[in-house]
C-alpha cells in the first residue's frame, strides 16, 4: 500500500479496548471518560479478519494498544490468533506493565514478539500522583517478567510535559541503562492544537517517513494520529475502509477534535 505522498504503509497499530486500569493526568479526567459500548467494541473475530486483510495489503507490522490491552478479557486468546497469521514481521505491544507480571510469559508463549512499557516516572510517590492510582512496583516487576519472558527488545515509552519535571525523564533513562532498555522520550501532545514532536529515540512523529494506520476499538481506521479522518470497518467493509484510509492519508498531522489517547493508544 502506497499514499498519496509516495509511503509504504506497513504497520498497523489495532486498539483493543477504550478501557485502562490507570487514570494518568495527561490522558484523562479524574472521573475517567465515558467508554464505549460493549456492542460498539470489535470483537476478537472482527479484529483478526481486519488483520488478515490488512497483512494480505501489505502490512508487515502490528502493535496492540489500548486504553491498556492487559484489561481485555482473552486477550492472550487474540495475541495467539494475530501470531499465528503469515506475513507478520513484527509483533509487539504497548502497555502500562500494571498486569505484565501476570501476563509476559502467556504472551511470549503466545506469539508476542517485544513489549513497550508505559514510564513516566520512577518516584513511586510522584508516579502515583500521576497516574492517580498506580503502584511503580507493579511496573517495575512487570518489566522484569517481560525480561525473563524473552519480550525484547523493550522499550519505555517515557512522556514529558506539564505533569513531569525534566529530573522524571532522566531518571527513566537512568534506569533504562542500568536494566539495558530503550528509551524513547515523548513530548505531551495536544490534539486540538496539532501539538507534537518526533519522537526521541524513534520514529513516531515524523511525518515524512509515516508508515502507519490506527483501527480504534470500535472499528474506525484512521490514517493519521492528529487528523479527523476515520473510515468505519463495519460500514465500509475491511477492505474498502483500509484502501480509503491510505487514500486519505494527509502529508502532515494538524489540529483535529474527535481523537482520544485513551481510545487510539498513541
Amino acid at each position: 500500500m502506497i499514499d498519496g505522498f509516495g509511503r509504504k504503509i506497513t504497520y498497523l497499530r489495532i486498539s483493543v479496548t477504550d478501557r485502562c486500569n490507570l487514570r494518568c493526568r495527561y490522558c484523562m479526567p479524574e472521573d475517567g471518560v465515558e467508554l464505549l459500548r460493549h456492542e460498539d467494541i470489535l470483537s476478537f473475530e472482527e479484529i483478526i479478519e481486519i488483520t488478515k486483510t490488512a497483512v494480505e495489503m501489505g502490512i508487515t507490522k502490528v502493535r496492540l494498544t489500548g486504553g491498556e490491552p492487559l484489561v481485555r478479557r482473552g486477550v492472550i486468546n487474540l495475541v495467539a490468533e494475530i501470531a499465528a497469521i503469515k506475513g507478520i514481521e513484527d509483533f509487539a505491544m504497548t502497555t502500562n506493565g500494571i498486569l505484565l507480571s501476570q501476563y509476559a510469559k502467556s504472551l511470549a508463549d503466545a506469539g508476542l514478539k517485544r513489549v513497550n512499557i508505559s514510564l513516566d516516572m520512577i518516584d513511586a510517590d510522584r508516579y502515583q500522583q500521576l497516574t492517580r492510582c498506580g503502584d511503580i512496583n507493579d511496573v517495575l516487576n512487570g518489566i522484569e517478567a517481560a525480561q525473563k519472558a524473552g519480550l525484547d527488545p523493550i522499550k519505555l515509552n517515557c512522556v514529558h510535559g506539564q505533569f513531569s519535571e525534566p529530573s522524571d525523564v532522566q531518571a527513566v533513562k537512568e534506569f533504562g541503562k542500568s536494566k539495558s532498555l530503550q528509551v524513547r522520550t515523548i513530548r505531551q501532545m495536544f490534539f486540538e492544537t496539532g501539538c507534537f514532536s518526533v519522537v526521541e529515540g524513534g520514529n513516531g512523529g515524523n511525518c515524512a517517513s509515516c508508515n502507519r494506520l490506527r483501527l480504534s476499538s470500535d472499528g474506525k481506521i484512521r490514517p493519521c494520529l492528529f487528523s479527523d479522518i476515520s473510515f468505519n470497518v463495519r460500514q465500509l467493509g475491511v477492505k474498502q475502509a483500509l484502501e480509503a484510509a491510505v487514500a486519505h492519508k494527509p502529508k502532515a498531522g494538524g489540529p483535529c477534535s474527535n481523537n482520544f489517547m485513551h481510545r487510539i493508544g498513541g
